[in-house]
């Protein structure tokens, strides 16, 4: 998974605003600091258990503050399915 790839999910999940357009150029920024809020971000996290086959669980979730973190976590669960 990708910052890119990640960001068009948030933009599909949350919507279009300027909070979207900030993952790339802020990916250590927290998704709050980025303006989206909890629901976003469990849709966020539904939409990659399915799109990507690989689950996440809400503590791990809880702990992912950042879309660095999320793609590091995503990529490391891919890592492992292979």
């Amino acid at each position: 998974m990708t910052l890119s790839q990640l960001q068009e999910v948030l933009r599909e999940c949350a919507g279009e605003d300027e909070a979207s357009m900030a993952v790339g150029l802020a990916p250590d920024q927290t998704f709050s600091d980025l303006g989206y809020d909890s629901l976003a971000i469990l849709e966020t996290q539904s939409r990659i258990q399915r799109d990507f086959g690989v689950k996440i669980s809400d503590d791990a979730m809880q702990d992912l503050k950042t879309p660095k973190a999320l793609v590091d976590h995503v990529n490391s669960l891919l890592d492992k399915s292979i």
